[in-house]
Parts: structure tokens; sequence; C-alpha cells
């Protein structure tokens, strides 16, 4: 039996919930733009798409109201409601196969997370799926990659010492242009968005499910990677100092059966301005961006990657 437990344990509080179904009224725009613990105003079907609709994590439930309606409020499951016409039982279900969540299934549409408490079968381990994309041999004008690596494998490669001489070399580098030549000339880099026939957006043969925010110019880099390991919305897959030393590459899960890669990155960028008063790199956006592969010994990699098979 499908609980509203399970649904919200698997759609960030019930914030995926109205995602999904406002994609539906709106499929070439950002939906749901995150701010902290609520949601910047979005469009609302039901208020003659007016930008009125108002989403707050209240006790950790994406609630909504309307700024215009004060009766129109309620829980993520009333919102699907009036959507679906459906209610109970028959609601949850239409839910769960309308978002892919795979509730009482062995593993559900982020296949490299568990299940909820209530949907596991204690006895069987939950399957782990290392994501896998392209890796390219440098110079970054080489679009043909070599082969594809896993997560675990491009995180081996970044703890090893294969990088090591090359990232020195660039830090040691005092002017700007000089180091940006020396990197996009010398370095490898991966497509940890997905694996691809060539460097290019239209050339994407499988996503990975990974997105990459990339942090330049940080003050404090052990005090941000903290935060980042820690936010309360998104499960870091991996994390690395960038190339140049004063950056972060995050790498975190996202799932493109409920939204673009473009719009998850938009949403996201908009989230990390808000919360962390950041801005990241606008590249993230392109599928095919290039991530240039540096030595960093302290790399982390999600823990649940070290005992799966690859």
């Amino acid at each position: 039996m499908i609980k509203e437990k399970d649904i919200l344990d698997l759609t960030h509080y019930g914030l995926n919930i109205y995602a999904n179904i406002l994609q539906e009224y709106y499929p070439d725009e950002v939906v749901v733009q995150l701010s902290g613990k609520e949601c910047k105003p979005a469009k609302n079907p039901f208020n003659d798409n007016k930008q009125t609709l108002k989403l707050i994590n209240q006790n950790w439930v994406f609630n909504y109201s309307d700024l215009e309606l004060p009766d129109f409020s309620g829980t993520p499951f009333d919102f699907a409601e009036l959507h679906y016409k459906l209610s109970g039982s028959e609601l949850l279900a239409k839910l769960n196969e309308e978002m892919n969540l795979r509730i009482g299934e062995q593993h559900h549409f982020y296949s490299n997370r568990a299940l909820p408490n209530s949907a596991k079968n204690e006895n069987v381990k939950p399957v782990v799926h290392i994501p896998k994309f392209s890796y390219f041999n440098a110079p970054v004008s080489n679009i043909h990659p070599k082969e594809t690596l896993s997560l675990v494998e491009a995180y081996n490669l970044i703890k090893s010492e294969e990088y090591s001489s090359i990232t020195d070399q660039l830090r040691a580098i005092q002017t700007k242009d000089a180091a940006r030549k020396f990197k996009a000339l010398k370095f490898d880099y991966a497509t940890f968005s997905g694996t691809f026939s060539k460097r290019n957006d239209k050339a994407l043969v499988s996503h990975s499910g990974l997105l990459t925010i990339d942090f330049d110019h940080i003050s404090d880099l052990q005090q941000l990677k903290k935060q980042l390991l820690q936010d309360e919305y998104f499960e870091t897959e991996m994390l690395f100092v960038s190339p140049s030393g004063d950056g972060l590459k995050w790498i975190i899960p996202i799932d493109i059966t409920e939204a673009t890669h473009q719009n998850f990155f938009q949403a996201i960028a908009n989230y990390i301005r808000e919360v962390y008063q950041l801005e990241v790199d606008k590249s993230g956006k392109d599928v095919s961006r290039a991530c240039f592969l540096p030595h960093d010994p302290e790399a982390y990699i999600n823990p649940k990657y070290l005992t799966a098979k690859i």
C-alpha cells in the first residue's frame, strides 16, 4: 500500500509533485524556483495562469497558497487532486505511476537512492547503479571521447597522482589568460552529465542523471564544502576542488523525467543564489559541458558507491 510519506520522501517533501504538474501546463518554462525553504511565486493554472502560486516548506512538507485567493491552499496532494481529479489511494497510485517513483518495486526513479523505510524489504539490499559518462583526452578542442568512465573510476583518477604535476603547474601560473590556455591544452576532461558520440549537446547518447555545479573564486573552500555536503535538499554524488585551486565542482543527481537538464540547472542556480549568496558558472546548463579533471587527494564521493560493483 502506498503512503503519503513514501511519496514525500521521494519528491523533496512534495516539491517535485508541483514541478511535475506545472511542467504539464508550462512545458517550456522554469516552473519552480526554490529560494531557501520557499519558492518564488509561480504561475498558477487554477488562477488564470497568474504568477501568484506560493510554495512554502512547513514542517517538512511544501504546502501551497495563492497571493490572490485566500481560500486556495493545501498540501501537495490537494494540489494533485485538483489536477488529476482523483483522491485517496487512486491519487497516490497515479502519482507513483506518473512520477516513476516505483514505490513497491525494488528500486525507484533515483536508482542510486534507497527506498523509504516503509517501502523496503529489509532482506533486500538496495541496488546501486553507478553513473557513467564520457572521458576525453586533452586538449579541450578534442571533441571525441576516449572511453566511458564510471563515477568511481573518475573519483579514483582525481585522487591518484595522475594529474598531480599538471595541477601544480597550473596553480603556479600567475596570469589568468596563461592559466586558461594551459588548462585547455593540458587537462583531460569528462562530461559528467552523460555519454556522447562527440562533445555536443545534440550528440548525447545517454544522460547520466548527474549535474555539475561549478563554484569559482571561493574565499573559504572548506566552509562551502561542509555546507554543500550538509545541504538538506541535494545529495552530493561527488565533490572536488577545481584545477585552479580556488573553486569547487559539485556533482548532484537530477531526474530528467521530471524536468529538462536546463530547467534543473536554472532552478538550482536560483536556489544557490538565494541560500549561499553565490553565482555559479552558467556553462552548467549545457549537457555536454567539459569538466577538467584535476588532482584532489581529498575529493569526496558518496559512500554508497564505494561498496557497489562497477
